[in-house]
């Protein structure tokens, strides 16, 4: 099973990561009926516990809450366990699953375990579930973090 999910979130990773561009980031969200959305160009703020991924046009935040984190070299990885999504001035938990994400916090780049992916330096990969199986994948490069 893990090294189905290592699979699964490295190939979905090289979708996002080839369009990360100038500090900023992809997210790719497949809902359960199979259509897809993408975000392009949006901002990654890390903020104490959470990952702030913010729409190019301003409209939408989603907050990942991290719990266990731990490093495999010199990436940070983390467990999320939870989703938040403010849009609209309305703040709704999602139906969060699971998920890993992985954090350079390094100026150089960092080979992802088990993989060919390389993380750029601040650089975010993630892949995220929910229960109703929106598939959520996150990549580029951490705008801030405080």
């Amino acid at each position: 099973m893990r090294r189905l999910s290592i699979s699964i979130l490295c190939s979905a990773l090289l979708i996002c990561f080839a369009s990360v561009a100038e500090a900023k980031g992809t997210v790719r969200v497949q809902q359960s009926d199979g259509s897809i959305q993408v975000y392009q160009n949006v901002s990654l703020v890390i903020v104490n516990h959470t990952l702030r991924i913010t729409t190019e046009d301003g409209k939408g935040t989603l907050v990942v809450t991290r719990a266990a984190c731990s490093f495999e070299g010199d990436l940070m990885r983390c467990l999320p366990d939870q989703l938040q999504l403010i849009q609209g001035g309305t703040e709704s938990m999602l139906d969060f699953q699971q998920g890993t994400l992985y954090w350079n916090k390094t100026g150089t780049k960092q080979q992802l375990s088990a993989s060919s992916t390389q993380v750029p330096p601040n650089g975010v990969l993630g892949l995220l579930t929910t229960k109703k199986g929106t598939i959520i994948a996150i990549s580029g490069v951490v705008d801030e973090s405080k």
